[in-house]
């Protein structure tokens, strides 16, 4: 018997639906934005305000945990009477907890205050994925999955240029002019304005035809289901290794990520290279995104060329060996921006080359087999873990080994997943079924 879900999807009748191009740019736009501001912005807001360093990788590593546990919560979310208007909620939710940050920044205590709010955008946000996710499998049949996808990364990455790129420009612009403290209320106002104008105008312009019921069943059911789903994950032949290099791939990248940016705004006499806000602005949001895109481009066409197996050594190396680029910086100490933003695109431009292959990991190894799409979702879970551990502890090292000793030991944090990698098996299992969702 052929299952209602199985039967080829038609659209319905022009006039009842909402062209694809009216929702997935901008909900795509708003899943970045909150994600960017808690793992970006934030960082150089607390770097202008005089957070240390620990600090500032500790927290915001910590308030990251949202998006590696997702998965733990995301089959509740079935459950939504309408995804629309939980996505909407979810926006709005994100929106006001931003909105609060920018208040907080006034008021005695602000650090803290500002945790606690950035951790509630953080699980707004997290939950906000998977639920806008599930609209876009939801209403676009296989073929406009395949054809909007493309919207999908570009807008999500959109949101990293107007909020590492744009805000801080902006930023920058107003410490100079009217404070740090007003400069940073400016740019969290805005965010959380343009996050809540997005979940006003997604009200009405997200599907909401028949497609957007609820999947069913209770939250007894889910719970049984997600319980099956983790189990079986677990069982997996060898899942334990697996695990273990998805967490080492990022491990250098995921401290260069927390510190590189602070190295970048830190005083020349303390090791740094002492840009302002606005210039890492123009040399890590604007160059340094359009280069990692540029990258996971190329990283793609080399993985298929080559295939994930012959590829991987390739990819390691190539998300590693540019940190160099961080330990040379911190070494020479350039005066010349357009040098400095060229090594960082160096660097950014191997990262997003070499995240290729974690990516491509989890898809057709860890995630082959039964609930496909459940399991890539706990493997990018573990991801996210292994980034948010490398990110709390980086804060640490750093203040211990100071930034040349920090960059060498960033580079020495690869050789345990190079080794690894020699011992992985990186394809799918004989007999795995790598076409079932899930």
């Amino acid at each position: 018997m052929t299952a209602m879900h199985d039967l080829p999807l038609k659209s319905p009748p022009a006039a009842a639906r909402r062209h694809p191009l009216a929702w997935v740019p901008t909900l795509y736009l708003a899943q970045g934005l909150p994600f960017y501001a808690v793992a970006l912005v934030a960082g150089q807001m607390f770097k202008s305000m005089g957070v240390p360093n620990d600090q500032i990788a500790r927290w915001t590593g910590a308030i990251g945990l949202a998006w590696a546990f997702k998965a733990l919560w995301s089959p509740f979310l079935e459950l939504a009477p309408s995804k629309r208007l939980a996505v909407v909620g979810f926006q709005l939710l994100g929106g006001a907890a931003l909105g609060l940050v920018a208040l907080a920044l006034q008021l005695p205590g602000w650090f803290a205050l500002c945790i606690a709010l950035l951790a509630l955008v953080a699980l707004a946000s997290s939950s906000h994925d998977i639920v806008a996710d599930g609209i876009y499998i939801a209403n676009l049949n296989e073929r406009e999955q395949a054809a909007y996808a493309g919207y999908q990364g570009a807008f999500f990455n959109a949101a990293k240029f107007l909020s590492l790129g744009g805000l801080l420009l902006l930023a920058g612009y107003l410490e100079q002019h009217v404070g740090t403290g007003f400069a940073w209320t400016t740019v969290f106002a805005l965010l959380g304005g343009l996050l809540a104008l997005l979940g006003l105008y997604h009200l009405r312009a997200l599907p909401s035809g028949p497609r957007d019921k609820p999947a069913g069943g209770k939250a007894r059911d889910v719970a049984a289901t997600l319980a099956d789903v983790i189990r079986s994950f677990f069982a997996k032949p060898g899942i334990w290794v697996a695990i273990l290099f998805i967490i080492l791939f990022r491990a250098g990248e995921g401290q260069i990520q927390s510190i590189g940016p602070l190295f970048l705004r830190d005083a020349r006499a303390l090791g740094g290279l002492g840009l302002t806000t606005a210039e890492v602005g123009f040399a890590y949001g604007t160059v340094g995104t359009a280069a990692f895109l540029a990258g996971s481009v190329a990283g793609g066409y080399f993985t298929a060329w080559l295939g994930l197996r012959r590829a991987m050594l390739w990819l390691i190396l190539a998300v590693n060996l540019p940190n160099a680029v961080f330990w040379y910086l911190s070494e020479v100490q350039p005066e010349s921006l357009a040098l400095i933003t060229g090594a960082l695109g160096v660097e950014m431009f191997g990262y997003g080359f070499g995240f290729v292959g974690v990516i491509l990991f989890i898809m057709q190894v860890v995630a082959s087999g039964r609930y496909q799409t459940a399991h890539y979702a706990l493997g990018t879970g573990f991801m996210q873990l292994g980034f948010v551990l490398s990110k709390v502890v980086s804060g640490d090292i750093q203040q211990a080994l100071g930034y040349r000793g920090f960059f060498l030991w960033v580079l020495a944090a690869a050789l345990p997943v190079l080794v690894l990698s020699r011992f992985m098996r990186l394809e799918a299992p004989p007999g795995a079924d790598t076409s079932n969702p899930g």
